[in-house]
């Protein structure tokens, strides 16, 4: 049976749960283990397997449905930059092996997700990157993923409409289901300029579109929010992912430390569930705590109506623009201080 067949793991726990708890942040939590920065996370892979055992447990341990493969920049134009472009397969392999294993051992059902950065090259005209190559570097990592054992590709942190069809081409290529996040963090927009209704549009043109698809990282929680609603005013029945940083980067005693508490993180994730996200999880700063949190608040508080953007600014704090990016939303409430504090 095709691994796109409807009877994939993924599409099997969609169906029989209102929502799935994702892990946290990769990076984060792999410098707390000693990373150090400018250095490849998927070398650690090979080079520190324990660790990214642990890193992969913690999430399972904290009551994740879903985890991310040690992959997100595991492909062929981001390792280039460290003469390991030939190292593909291999990294990304092992990365699912890991994760395979930790998901087989656990009491309980788990998606292990491929993740599948963004190339970091800008596409033609603008750029040198073409539609074929971009292909064939996700088909590449895709490859060494699905030897590895992944249940799905998570494609995450795109902001080129041209990138996100080249990844669901690839995944096509490979014979996976996929899922894709883009990050919204220019006036409720991408850097290349994708609003909301825009990714939902672009999701319904694919040829092999994604099982579930959303926003992750950008600025803030609030914002990302503000995105998940817009997905969910364009009536697509197809799942939602929110998966928002833990607040707001800040700079202290040497290391960036994300000021979002387990119990904002706990609110943002019965908010984004109200908002109309079936995946939830948490990107930059989100930790086996917050988590932990996230979880015990999907469980134990009942399902509200969806929130207002006013009600998203008091209980999470303001948004980081005045509009979502679409020009046709009413003004959202500006950023107040103390809420960030």
């Amino acid at each position: 049976m095709s691994s796109t067949a409807p009877t994939d793991l993924l599409s099997q726990m969609l169906a029989t749960h209102d929502w799935l708890l994702a892990d946290g942040a990769t990076g984060t939590n792999l410098f707390n283990m000693g990373l150090s920065a400018g250095e490849p996370p998927e070398m650690w892979n090979v080079e520190h397997a324990d660790r990214i055992r642990a890193l992969y447990q913690g999430a399972v341990d904290a009551g994740s449905d879903v985890f991310l493969t040690n992959s997100f920049g595991g492909n062929a134009s981001r390792l280039k930059l460290h003469g390991a472009q030939g190292r593909v397969g291999e990294l990304n392999r092992v990365a699912a092996e890991i994760g395979r294993d930790v998901a087989d051992k656990a009491n309980r059902k788990v998606v292990v997700a491929g993740s599948v950065g963004p190339t970091g090259e800008i596409f033609a005209p603008m750029g040198t990157m073409t539609h074929a190559l971009a292909v064939e570097i996700f088909h590449e990592q895709a490859e060494g993923l699905k030897a590895g054992g992944v249940d799905v590709l998570w494609v995450e942190t795109i902001s080129a409409a041209e990138e996100y069809r080249a990844a669901a081409e690839a995944a096509k290529l490979a014979g996976m289901a996929w899922c894709g996040t883009m990050s919204f963090d220019t006036a409720g927009r991408t850097m290349m300029g994708l609003t909301s209704a825009g990714m939902a549009a672009l999701v319904d043109s694919l040829d092999h579109p994604p099982l579930a698809f959303g926003a992750n990282c950008g600025v803030g929680a609030s914002d990302l929010l503000r995105t998940v609603l817009g997905f969910a005013a364009q009536g697509h029945e197809r799942p939602i992912i929110a998966k928002g940083n833990a607040g707001i980067p800040k700079y202290h005693d040497g290391h960036i430390h994300y000021d979002g508490t387990p119990e904002l993180m706990a609110e943002y994730a019965v908010l984004a569930r109200d908002s109309g996200a079936r995946i939830i999880g948490g990107c930059c700063g989100t930790m086996p705590e917050h988590l932990r949190h996230m979880r015990s608040a999907l469980e134990t508080r009942p399902k509200g109506p969806r929130p207002t953007l006013e009600t998203i600014a008091e209980k999470l704090g303001g948004f980081s623009s005045a509009s979502d990016g679409t020009g046709s939303d009413q003004p959202a409430p500006r950023e107040r201080r103390r809420a960030r504090s």
